[in-house]
């Protein structure tokens, strides 16, 4: 794992999540696979294994360039502008 500079600019302590499934995936009537959450706001969208990636359609909406696994268990970050975990 590398430490970018995105992370140092990341809210502390961390956002509160928006919801505990993909709301736009429940709006289509879609099923999400594989939860993210935004740290820079909180928004939680599935992955890109689902078929409307919606955490990274995020992404390109805001720019905020880094989100964690929302997975019980699971503690990695990925920011999107740099294309790696942090």
């Amino acid at each position: 794992m590398s430490e970018c500079t995105h992370v140092a600019e990341l809210p502390r302590p961390e956002p509160v999540p928006s919801a505990q499934t993909c709301a736009e995936c429940l709006a289509v009537g879609s099923h999400p696979v594989q939860l993210r959450m935004c740290l820079g706001c909180g928004h939680v969208a599935c992955c890109d294994s689902s078929p409307f990636r919606h955490a990274t359609a995020h992404h390109g909406e805001t720019g905020h360039p880094v989100m964690r696994s929302f997975e019980p268990g699971e503690t990695w970050r990925w920011c999107f502008v740099d294309g790696s975990i942090v």
